[in-house]
């Protein structure tokens, strides 16, 4: 499932997320969702969220449900 919808997306759950300097790399990050920072119901990039670590990004990815 991508990150594109945000009512995929829940905090506690595991997800790959792209921070802004891997934009270009496609370097992808995983952890956990602590935060949801878009406030539309979707995004054509991925949903941004902050996760436990701090780092934001936009999910790609939903790991685990």
């Amino acid at each position: 499932m991508n990150g594109q919808n945000r009512n995929d997306i829940k905090q506690g759950l595991k997800v790959a997320i792209v921070l802004k300097q891997d934009q270009r790399s496609g370097n992808l990050t995983e952890g956990i969702v602590q935060d949801l920072l878009t406030n539309s119901s979707f995004h054509p990039h991925g949903i941004k969220v902050r996760l436990t670590d701090g780092q934001v990004g936009r999910v790609q990815k939903i790991l685990e449900e």
